[in-house]
């Protein structure tokens, strides 16, 4: 039975309101369905976040208009069923992916990403990809994976240090004696230059001066030669008694 002008104006108004926040549509055709499995393929369409319509070509057009997902309804022809969503493209291509395997009647036209349109193999690889939720847990793995890494590193170091000290201790490595202080002698303070030459214009001592004593050289005395006596002498001498010049007379010592 065809639908009225009011018929097709409203399907047109409830279409187009739920494409209005729709990002992804996955559509498709089949040559025919049993009521049990239009009502299975709706209920997995939902269930990954999504609605499922079998759409008038025509008035999917017109009702897409300005959406994200009207290149894709535009100049459909034969019969045509889409399921849209404005969550996860990957969850309802995973579940849309499996029902049409286990139902050879149901075949893909196209869908559309964001704007983007794909063919039938891009929405084949596109059920193979990880889900959001999966994505999202990899990315965070990555992230926080140097991080873990890093905290587990400065906790061996702090480890490790801890029992060098320790062993450190336990060897008596910190009971030697500090080295003593060593002293330091206070330099002369200086005498301001004006004292200086007033000083030596005085010749008197100005205080905190260094006045430097000269030393008088002592004279020099030549060492008068001493004459060894010859042997001869010497002995003639100690037979009288009698010094010999130059001989060295040995003292008797003390009674």
């Amino acid at each position: 039975m065809a639908l009225t002008k009011a018929k097709k104006t409203q399907k047109v108004k409830v279409l187009a309101k739920e494409l209005e926040t729709s990002t992804t549509a996955i559509i498709g055709t089949f040559a025919k369905l049993t009521v049990s499995q239009d009502f299975e393929l709706r209920k997995v369409v939902r269930a990954a976040g999504g609605k499922y319509r079998v759409l008038k070509n025509k008035l999917a057009a017109k009702a897409s208009e300005g959406t994200k997902v009207e290149a894709a309804l535009k100049g459909l022809k034969g019969v045509s069923a889409a399921a849209f969503t404005s969550g996860d493209p990957v969850e309802l291509a995973k579940a849309f992916s499996k029902w049409v395997g286990d139902n050879a009647e149901f075949t893909f036209k196209l869908g559309i990403i964001d704007g983007k349109l794909i063919n039938v193999d891009e929405v084949k690889a596109l059920a193979t990809m990880p889900a959001k939720e999966e994505l999202y847990a990899k990315l965070l793995f990555l992230i926080n994976s140097p991080a873990q890494r890093l905290v587990t590193v400065l906790n061996a170091t702090g480890r490790d240090l801890a029992v060098v000290v320790n062993e450190a201790v336990k060897g008596e490595k910190f009971t030697g004696k500090a080295a003593p202080a060593a002293k330091v002698e206070a330099a002369p303070a200086a005498v301001e230059p004006e004292k200086q030459a007033e000083a030596a214009a005085t010749e008197a001592p100005v205080e905190g001066a260094v006045v430097e004593t000269p030393v008088a050289a002592e004279p020099e005395v030549a060492a008068e030669p001493v004459a060894i006596a010859e042997p001869e002498k010497q002995a003639e001498a100690a037979a009288t008694e009698a010094p010999v010049e130059g001989a060295v007379v040995p003292e008797e010592p003390a009674s």
